[in-house]
């Protein structure tokens, strides 16, 4: 499997990951700690809730980005992804910085290598491009 492809499949799974906790927050969990700069301990108040709601889909849309500017899926589309997959660049490069600087150890701990993986995986794949066909 070429490297471009694990690293799509990588940033996509991390990202369900972090989307699947979005919803959760978004649902009430009382994982606030973990998110924010954990201003909001406990569960977040209904205008963050949305606000997860709205991550969560902005974080599927980065990962329909990264997987099509590997070529796995809507290949026809690949002039877009071009660019699209730079701006994923930017935004978890922009992602890890936030979580490094964060006041909130817990989030400093969990998402931050989430982060870094999510930056250097899309980064691979933004540089590489599209898996060749087979």
């Amino acid at each position: 499997m070429r490297l471009n492809r694990i690293a799509a499949i990588l940033y996509a799974i991390l990202s369900a990951g972090v989307i699947l906790f979005q919803l959760a927050l978004a649902a009430g969990a009382p994982w606030g700690e973990y998110a924010m700069g954990g201003a909001y301990p406990g569960q977040f108040p209904p205008a963050l809730r949305v606000g997860a709601v709205v991550q969560a889909i902005l974080l599927a849309g980065l990962a329909v980005v990264v997987l099509g500017r590997a070529g796995i899926i809507l290949r026809r589309w690949g002039r877009v992804w071009r660019w699209l997959a730079w701006f994923v660049v930017v935004f978890a490069t922009l992602s890890l910085v936030l979580n490094l600087i964060t006041p909130s150890g817990g989030e400093r701990l969990i998402w931050a290598p989430v982060a870094l993986l999510l930056l250097v995986s899309s980064a691979i794949v933004a540089i590489k491009g599209p898996v060749a066909s087979a």
